[in-house]
């Protein structure tokens, strides 16, 4: 009998057993924020760097990608003014154009990105900056995977990292929290995606097919 394993760094699920694949290299952010007129955030490890480095962001508007995130964003105080509907990065852009006109934006963004949220925003005239926030580094894990087994990726760099301390065995199945972390996958795993891209329905779909 397999497993549900879970590629995440910080919550625990009962009957799951964690991968901590990813360490966070959080930056320092040297931004005055008052030439902004909001932010977009499109991971909970933005926000983190955010709040580590400037105390004053609460105060700006928030754009989120996702209720995980504008959640994690309220917990610090801070000002969530919408939060995504697809909770897909290229989405998320299209979804953000006619809310931006006119504003002076920041994109705190990984080191590494896949979506193409940047040049959506950037092409249709949206004045934008983009800031590194943070950098995700890879952690070996020496564990052996059972087989049969349903593995949920939270993200690309989880793929890669995954990728790195395994090798995949063709009896287990991916899930994956979006369209852009399925994309990273190479294309002889078998994968499902999440309906929401929230941790708690991906293991509520790799609990219906396991």
């Amino acid at each position: 009998m397999g497993m549900i394993y879970l590629t995440n760094n910080e919550n625990k699920y009962e009957g799951v057993v964690n991968l901590p694949l990813l360490a966070t290299d959080y930056k320092d952010i040297e931004l005055d924020l008052t030439l902004y007129d909001a932010i977009i955030v499109t991971s909970k490890n933005a926000v983190k760097a955010l709040n580590n480095s400037l105390k004053e962001w609460c105060k700006k508007p928030i754009y989120s990608i996702s209720k995980p995130t504008s959640d994690y964003v309220k917990s610090l105080n801070g000002n969530i003014v919408y939060t995504g509907i697809s909770g897909h990065g290229n989405d998320f852009a299209y979804e953000l154009i006619p809310l931006l006109g006119n504003k002076k934006v920041l994109y705190l963004r990984a080191y590494e990105v896949v979506s193409n949220l940047e040049n959506i925003l950037k092409n249709h005239q949206i004045d934008l900056t983009s800031y590194i926030a943070y950098e995700t580094v890879c952690q070996h894990l020496d564990y052996q995977i059972k087989s049969n087994s349903i593995v949920i990726f939270t993200s690309p760099s989880n793929v890669d990292c995954f990728l790195k301390s395994f090798t995949w065995d063709n009896t287990n199945i991916a899930v994956c929290i979006g369209k852009t972390t399925a994309l990273r996958l190479p294309e002889y795993i078998k994968y499902h995606i999440s309906s929401k891209t929230s941790i708690d329905e991906c293991i509520k779909l790799a609990k219906s097919l396991y």
